[in-house]
């Protein structure tokens, strides 16, 4: 089996499809590569596919007019996604699509996915489960901007930055304008907020790295700031 196969094999929408369709439905997938930062579909685009990542990740992202990023969310390997357009016709893209590394997927149009949809029930339901997850998700995510300061979101990040982490380093591997992107902020209000968990001992800073001193705080900031 290959990578490709595996991941069909593994994600629930695609694994409720019989091993037949499944194995067509790989041989008819349109197989797209781009490089870290190249956009796979703009914001505004008539836009009819669903895609799985097969390598790298995808950033899901809205900007404002005056050139701000905010990350939605981001799609990684095995994760799939689809077009406003492949349900309703003519409906646009919300967001932009960037790959966030070198990225593969393979994606499929609203033609050729249609006719599974029609005929095998466990695919149209295990689809429209996802659909509801990612609804709850986008709630929370517009709850958390709405009601969440920027010290508990940014508290919130660096948590999930280091979860695979060894001793809460993080590598600087994000900037500060794409730290700001994914909490909604300014990269100067990142950059204050920092250097303000580094005077409370929250954590250190170096060139190279942040480390978590004091993670009991962190969590303390990402839970206890919202409101």
């Amino acid at each position: 089996m290959t990578t490709v196969e595996h991941l069909l094999a593994q994600n629930p929408v695609f694994a409720s499809l019989p091993p037949a369709p499944r194995a067509t439905l790989l041989d008819n997938a349109i197989k797209r590569h781009y490089t870290k930062g190249e956009t796979i579909v703009h914001a505004g685009d008539d836009w009819p596919y669903l895609f799985i990542v097969t390598e790298g990740s995808v950033n899901a992202q809205k900007c404002s007019p005056e050139g701000r990023n905010l990350v939605i969310t981001t799609f990684q390997k095995g994760d799939i996604f689809w077009g406003l357009a492949f349900f309703h016709p003519e409906m646009l893209m919300p967001v932009c699509l960037e790959a966030q590394r070198a990225t593969k997927i393979h994606l499929w149009s609203r033609e050729t996915l249609h006719p599974l949809l029609q005929s095998h029930g466990a695919f149209s339901w295990e689809l429209a489960r996802l659909m509801v997850y990612k609804m709850v998700r986008a709630s929370e995510i517009l709850e958390e901007i709405a009601f969440q300061p920027v010290a508990g979101r940014l508290a919130k990040l660096l948590i999930e930055t280091s979860s695979s982490s060894d001793m809460g380093a993080i590598t600087r591997s994000l900037t500060l304008d794409e730290m700001a992107a994914r909490i909604g902020s300014t990269r100067e209000m990142v950059c204050r907020f920092l250097h303000r968990f580094a005077d409370d001992g929250v954590i250190d800073i170096t060139r190279t790295e942040f480390r978590i001193t004091n993670p009991r705080r962190l969590t303390e900031l990402a839970r206890n700031s919202k409101g």
